[in-house]
């Protein structure tokens, strides 16, 4: 069964080749399969009671299961994180560590955008975080930008420690994101990669610091190639995310409906006690 929203009224497709509206009434997964289920019914009995009453249970009871299935699924809500910054500062690799927990032994640069999903359980409750891998050439990106920035949940900035210039190009690709009307309530991270290259570094801690503050960022320092960084990388994308689910205004199991329309709550203050940052 699939379930089309069309307006006021919800199209459902039972059967192959059949489509069935439902009205408003029906907007909660048991009353789309309590209407299927007694529409199923009359149907039998329309055609002249072929079906027995056994068979009308049975297909009741499969509705109940079928109830149980789409709960659990619109229970999974996905947060869109995109990464951004100047290209080889290690945005692949990051995605990688996290989504995969290893570090890409050859990389090419990203062209347009390319993303990677990770299922997480934050205090009992599943949530994808989709990681959009950008490209960081221009040359590559004027295709692609309406598209990841469009409803994104929240933005990480990466640089590297060992290029002075790409530490100076944050503030253009601030400018980028603003330009796109992300929302200034989106949560931003900044993030340091090759942190394990101690003896190239060119971008002090305290400088970057300063400027995080300065833009209302967390700043992370970070390696994604060394293996004893990974708990470090997946902090920054699981920061987001326990933020992400604090916002009440996220959360389907908050939705509110009156008059047969959704009315999302609104709530603002978050549980800092479960981010890992």
């Amino acid at each position: 069964m699939r379930k089309l929203l069309l307006g006021e009224w919800i199209a459902v497709v039972a059967l192959p080749g059949s489509l069935t509206f439902l009205p408003p009434s029906a907007r909660t997964v048991h009353n789309c399969v309590h209407h299927l289920s007694v529409m199923a019914n009359e149907s039998l009995e329309n055609d002249g009671g072929t079906g027995s009453r056994n068979s009308r249970n049975i297909n009741f009871t499969s509705s109940v299961d079928l109830s149980t299935s789409l709960e659990s699924s619109v229970q999974i809500r996905i947060f869109k994180i995109i990464v951004i910054g100047d290209s080889n500062v290690g945005k692949t690799c990051l995605t990688f560590r996290f989504t995969g927990g290893s570090f890409p032994e050859k990389t090419e640069a990203t062209i347009g955008v390319d993303f990677r999903e990770k299922a997480v359980e934050i205090e009992g409750e599943k949530i994808k975080v989709q990681v959009w891998d950008t490209a960081g050439q221009e040359r590559f990106r004027k295709s692609m930008v309406e598209h990841y920035y469009r409803n994104v949940h929240a933005v990480v900035f990466v640089y590297d420690v060992t290029k002075m210039n790409s530490f100076q190009n944050l503030k253009t690709w601030i400018q980028e994101c603003n330009g796109h009307r992300v929302s200034p309530i989106v949560p931003r991270v900044l993030v340091g990669n090759k942190c394990d290259l101690v003896s190239q570094i060119q971008v002090p801690s305290n400088t970057a610091l300063k400027f995080a503050d300065a833009h209302n960022m967390l700043l992370f320092e970070t390696s994604a190639k060394d293996p004893k960084e990974s708990q470090n990388v997946d902090s920054i994308f699981m920061c987001l995310a326990c933020r992400l689910k604090a916002q009440k205004s996220l959360l389907y199991r908050d939705v509110e409906r009156e008059d047969g329309r959704v009315r999302l709550s609104q709530e603002t203050n978050i549980n800092k006690s479960i981010c890992p940052c």
